[in-house]
């Protein structure tokens, strides 16, 4: 288990290129699946839940050539599809949630996907029954072997279009059923679908390889199937999770930071919830900057002089990946903040370890917080704490740079799933943190 040090209390600047979006790589790898062509990717994240996917994909029989940083070529043109009922499959596709992306393109293309019961943070219950139904509305048939918790879908006649009004915008499970449907024959109608931008990502990308979609970027979606896939070139998105946390830290250190190329028209809410919590953010071109706050930062009220409320909710509201680093942000704010976690009830329980470095945070129940301000009147202290998943772990991460002394963050895995390397980028802008 490796294990991150970090001498906290020191300012930073300089300039941050973001990776690529994780979420987005996930879907569109699987998607590499659809077509006997060559597929390559771009701006594809070094980081381990992308890696163990590229790996899962080799092992089905892609061909793999890695290009240049972040640009790989693929080839699905002979599969090896014994490897979905293997024992290796079923522990790599275990460890990884973002596998089950792979079934899909799997059952469209091949009549047949299968998955390992998928793993991920613990972060709550997230529920896989939205992938499954959307699947049997298509025509195919599920089953599941209780005692190795596996889960299969089959369409050996292949799949049918159909209407279907989701009952939640699940954007793993939306990408699943649309890179199900590209494929099925004639109309598919996918209502409440998720709109996310790496969603519509996915859709652009299919497009340019030959399908018929309309309604990117909103809630309804129309297919019409085709009778096959042709190769192209797709670069994904930089990653609006690391640039919400690359914000944070800048303001949690008093640090002037450039986040370069952000792609603005995809951040959503993103700028103006950090706004709130009296954040500057500025737009510069394509670039973001952020001044360094050396007087501090002053949390904005309602109309009605209410506590500032911050809430997840699906695209286009404000990401639930990003509350974790809000919340550590308001810590040393100036003012209080009610942070409501709506999606996951088990996210906000990593606030006991902030609170043992001295932040004055009331758990209200596994959905709400509020969180009293320092003003940075009273720092944080350093401490020694284990991340317990890739959005947590960075916020403790951030609030050990901003800490007095030296804190130690055990099981830094966690934070490596989500985040290309993290301690290298930090160091280039002045952090003192090592890697043991």
């Amino acid at each position: 288990m490796a294990t991150f040090q970090i001498e906290g209390g020191h300012s930073l600047k300089g300039e941050i290129v973001p990776q690529g979006a994780k979420n987005e790589a996930l879907q569109i790898l699987c998607a590499v699946l659809l077509t006997d062509d060559e597929v390559i990717i771009e701006n594809i994240p070094d980081i381990r839940d992308v890696n163990k996917l590229i790996t899962i994909l080799g092992n089905l029989g892609v061909k793999i050539q890695k290009l240049g940083k972040g640009r790989y070529s693929f080839i699905s043109d002979q599969l090896h599809l014994d490897y979905l009922e293997s024992e290796l499959f079923k522990e790599e596709g275990s460890s990884l949630r973002g596998s089950i992306m792979i079934m899909g393109p799997l059952l469209a293309k091949y009549g047949k996907g299968y998955i390992p019961r998928p793993g991920g943070d613990k972060i709550g219950r997230r529920r896989l029954d939205t992938h499954f139904e959307g699947f049997i509305k298509l025509g195919a048939k599920f089953r599941y072997n209780k005692e190795e918790r596996f889960y299969g879908v089959e369409a050996p006649k292949g799949l049918k279009g159909a209407y279907m009004l989701l009952e939640e915008a699940s954007v793993t499970g939306t990408a699943n059923i649309v890179m199900a449907a590209v494929l099925a024959k004639g109309k598919t109608t996918i209502y409440n679908a998720a709109c996310e931008p790496y969603i519509q990502q996915l859709c652009k990308m299919l497009v340019s390889m030959g399908a018929h979609i309309e309604g990117i970027g909103s809630n309804l979606l129309k297919i019409e199937g085709v009778e096959k896939l042709t190769g192209c070139t797709h670069r994904v998105l930089p990653d609006m999770i690391e640039i919400g946390s690359w914000i944070g830290l800048a303001a949690m250190t008093k640090s002037e930071l450039t986040i370069k190329d952000v792609s603005w028209d995809n951040l959503g809410l993103i700028p103006t919830t950090f706004r709130k919590l009296g954040i500057t953010v500025k737009k510069k071109g394509d670039d973001l900057y952020i001044p360094a706050h050396k007087n501090g930062y002053e949390v904005q009220s309602f109309i009605d002089g209410s506590i500032m409320n911050i809430s997840d909710a699906p695209w286009p509201g404000f990401t639930p990946d990003l509350l974790s680093i809000m919340l550590v942000i308001a810590t040393q704010a100036r003012g209080s903040v009610l942070i409501h976690q709506k999606m996951f009830e088990s996210r906000l329980f990593f606030v006991d370890k902030l609170i043992d470095m001295g932040a004055k945070i009331i758990l209200c129940d596994p959905h709400r917080a509020t969180i009293i301000g320092h003003d940075f009147q009273s720092t944080l202290k350093a401490t020694t704490m284990t991340s317990p998943d890739i959005r947590a772990g960075i916020s403790l991460l951030i609030a050990a740079l901003s800490a007095k002394g030296t804190s130690t963050i055990h099981n830094i895995e966690q934070i490596d799933r989500g985040y290309e390397d993290i301690d290298g980028r930090l160091r280039a802008i002045g952090a003192k943190i090592t890697r043991v």
